[in-house]
């Protein structure tokens, strides 16, 4: 259970501090209307996930568990991958802009579609969260319960942070960045080495 809790929130932590258009879009809404307008799109996640989650699981369930820890292998290999880029980033000067967004989208359905139309939920679900919810099923209900409730409860929270700092501040410190992006590498790191290792044991005891 712990376990699912920790893939579940260190996943959606990592996921909120890496730059996205959904980041870039909260950005700009919240140094122009302020967070108050801006904080429902916190949410969008919740309402895009569901989904690219049900045709991720539909796909995963068509396949042999083998082909299912390959996934989970490739899932350890791209969190990595992220850490490295992650870390090249926090060593860099970070310079965002309050204009990131090309248009000013306002209601929570647009920053919806904003979230259907971005890679990163279809790669994430397909080589993270979707190997991690079907070996939570086979466990039992409340352990899947407590890898999306984490999974969730991180995101949405977190982007609900971020818009609270991103309108105070108009843009966040280059120190914050660094830091963020810091933090962000070192859990990709030791998501990615779980989820490899998890999946390597799988393939062998199979």
């Amino acid at each position: 259970m712990l376990e699912c809790i920790l893939l579940g929130g260190g996943f959606a932590f990592a996921a909120v501090v890496q730059p996205g258009p959904l980041q870039a879009f909260l950005l700009a809404r919240a140094a122009r209307e302020g967070w108050r307008r801006t904080l429902p799109a916190a949410l969008a996640p919740l309402l895009s996930d569901g989904p690219i989650a049900a045709l991720v699981l539909l796909v995963l369930g068509q396949l042999p568990a083998t082909g299912q820890q390959g996934l989970r292998l490739a899932g350890g290999v791209l969190l990595l991958y992220l850490a490295w880029a992650a870390r090249r980033e926090a060593r860099a000067a970070p310079a965002p802009s309050g204009n990131a967004a090309g248009s000013s989208p306002r209601t929570l359905l647009q920053a919806t579609t904003i979230n259907l139309l971005n890679p990163n939920p279809y790669i994430g679900w397909a080589l993270v969260m979707g190997p991690a919810a079907n070996a939570a099923w086979r466990l039992s209900a409340l352990h899947v319960a407590a890898l999306l409730g984490a999974f969730y409860g991180v995101m949405a929270v977190g982007l609900a942070a971020f818009i609270v700092l991103a309108s105070s501040a108009r843009r966040l410190p280059a120190r914050g960045q660094r830091a963020l992006a810091g933090a962000a590498a070192a859990v990709l790191a030791v998501l990615g080495v779980y989820q490899f290792v998890v999946g390597l044991r799988a393939l062998a005891a199979a």
